[in-house]
């Protein structure tokens, strides 16, 4: 005889109980089954949430990441910008090379090359302001290419500086080499040119340029230069001599005393001697010569001050 499991259902009505009597191997079978059910839906549950949960993280992550994206395309534009900044500058510096070349009247050595290069012209400033929505592989393509010309540019200006820096450089020193001041303070008793002998009374070319002052009143170096003699020569009396390179020289002569020796190197203003009277002279003064490759010439030329 099969077993059997009896259900009592009761009501609030009053009504008598009723009965149910199910099959304890059936009933069984429904319990397995409800479990098992029971157990899928549970592990679909779980799964779905798992999942659920996945998903949002890589929704933050995702949204995380577009912000990443924006940001470095905001840092790109911001690059490109910077670049043509840049371009501006170094058109700019180039501008004021050619200005100074232009006021100095020096010329570039190669007039075919300009700052970009060999028949280069400027480049075109960079689109950047583009959506941050849409991909920057062509503005990121077209940074790279100004990078190298902003490179080669800049190399090229770098060229022209030093190269301008060189001739400045050699025009100041050709400059602070010229005879360009008086050698003394004091009066003008007699000029470069023909003259009345004050010793003969004949006519004579007087090679030098005269100043009269008080003895020892200072005498000074006219440039820059090296001593190359100091010591008594003949009628000229105590002398110096000093070269200043480029064919030029510069004679002191009737002074009272010598302060430099042979070798000494001198700047323009100085003190090389005293003003005296040494040799064939009439009075105290300095008599000065300005040579040009050996040949005297008028010092008053080369008098700026």
């Amino acid at each position: 005889m099969r077993k059997k499991t009896s259900f009592f259902i009761l009501n609030n009505s009053g009504s008598p109980a009723k009965q149910i009597s199910v099959p304890t191997s059936l009933l069984r079978v429904f319990i397995s089954a409800c479990l098992i059910i029971f157990g899928i839906v549970m592990y679909d549950y779980l799964k779905l949430k798992k999942t659920s949960s996945i998903t949002g993280d890589n929704s933050t992550k995702i949204t995380s990441q577009l912000g990443e994206i924006e940001s470095q395309r905001k840092q790109i534009q911001q690059f490109a910008e910077e670049i043509t900044s840049l371009k501006l500058k170094l058109v700019d510096l180039n501008n004021f090379e050619n200005k100074i070349r232009i006021i100095a009247n020096i010329e570039k050595k190669n007039q075919q090359e300009n700052l970009f290069g060999v028949g280069g012209s400027i480049p075109e400033d960079i689109l950047a302001q583009i959506p941050l929505s849409k991909k920057h592989n062509s503005l990121m393509r077209e940074m790279h290419e100004q990078i190298n010309q902003l490179d080669l540019a800049a190399a090229n200006q770098n060229k022209g500086f030093e190269s301008l820096f060189k001739y400045i450089k050699e025009q100041q020193n050709i400059l602070a080499s010229t005879p360009a001041i008086r050698p003394a303070t004091g009066w003008t008793t007699s000029r470069f040119g023909y003259r009345t002998s004050p010793f003969t009374g004949r006519r004579e070319f007087h090679k030098g340029f005269d100043i009269a002052n008080r003895k020892g009143t200072p005498i000074i170096a006219t440039a820059n230069g090296t001593v190359t003699f100091a010591g008594i020569k003949g009628s000229y009396g105590n002398m110096v001599v000093i070269d200043h390179g480029h064919g030029m020289a510069t004679h002191y002569a009737h002074t009272d005393m010598v302060l430099v020796k042979c070798n000494d190197k001198v700047k323009r203003g100085d003190t090389i001697a005293l003003i005296g009277n040494s040799g064939r002279s009439t009075g105290n003064h300095v008599h000065y010569e300005v040579h040009l490759n050996g040949i005297p010439i008028n010092p008053e030329k080369y008098i700026l001050n």
